[in-house]
């Protein structure tokens, strides 16, 4: 399955939910932790900070990002499928840094219509591994509702991934896999790789200050589950977009399923972390 295989439509299968529980941990060691102290600075008060997470799956942000912030919180999640939202409830953040209560609510919707108004009482914005499945048009729209409250979006593609050992097909399968995040599914262009730079432009235009950072995935031996399942959604993806690479493909699968058994695989999937600071804090 490859890190995004999905749209925003509901009713998404079980394996869904179930990857996004694997991929949990490697989200967990990827996430630029700095970016946080930048967030943390701008939540002071005395009520609870409310923290708006758009396309929150089965919560993982929350349990990630709650024990690193101070004082109450109250999360609220967005998603448009009502099998993961039940999922984040029934696995909710654990306490702030301070021990303080975390309460969690669940709003199921469409993430892309959402306006300023329904998220007029957010401290904070965030998201993960959401931008790459949006259009322009909808990134557009997710920023305008945004603008005048931090927002932190981690761990979207950039398309650069490097496998170790290299293999003279590497390029060709990680470009059909580029090209098919791009693809447009039901009159929706995607933007893939491409969405980092299309929603720092945005959030830039409103005068909002990004900060982008690295935030790789950095998969080996001890990782081989998921490995392996990265790896096959990856070359799926390649195959579906690439159909004349199916011939080649056949001999590269079998040499990295042979450098997966063997335990000789690694592999590096590079993403960014995207913070917007609004220049006067709503």
């Amino acid at each position: 399955m490859t890190e995004r295989d999905c749209d925003l439509e509901p009713g998404l299968p079980a394996a869904f939910a179930d990857w996004l529980t694997r991929r949990e941990p490697a989200d967990a060691a990827a996430r630029v932790v700095d970016l946080v102290d930048r967030v943390r600075a701008r939540l002071t008060g005395t009520r609870p900070v409310v923290v708006h997470d758009l396309g929150s799956g089965t919560g993982a942000m929350g349990r990630w990002l709650a024990p690193r912030l101070p004082g109450p919180q109250h999360w609220v999640l967005h998603d448009g499928d009502t099998g993961l939202l039940a999922r984040a409830a029934a696995d909710v953040p654990p306490a702030a840094v301070d021990g303080s209560p975390v309460s969690v609510e669940t709003r199921r919707g469409d993430l892309t219509r959402l306006t300023a108004t329904e998220l007029a009482d957010a401290d904070l914005v965030t998201a993960s591994a959401l931008l790459d499945m949006l259009t322009a048009e909808e990134v557009g729209r997710v920023v305008a509702a945004c603008v005048g409250r931090p927002a932190l979006f981690t761990l979207s593609v950039v398309g650069h991934v490097r496998l170790d050992p290299e293999d003279p097909l590497d390029a060709e399968v990680a470009a059909a896999f580029d090209d098919h995040q791009r693809r447009t599914v039901r009159g929706r262009r995607l933007l893939g790789p491409d969405a980092v730079a299309v929603t720092a432009a945005a959030f830039a235009g409103h005068g909002a200050a990004v900060t982008l950072r690295s935030s790789p995935w950095r998969l080996g031996p001890v990782d081989g589950g998921l490995l392996g399942e990265w790896l096959t959604g990856w070359i799926d993806a390649a195959r579906e977009q690439q159909p004349l690479l199916a011939g080649p493909l056949s001999g590269y699968v079998r040499r990295r399923q042979a450098d997966l058994a063997a335990g000789r695989l690694s592999v590096l999937v590079d993403h960014q972390d995207l913070l917007a600071l609004p220049t006067v804090n709503p």
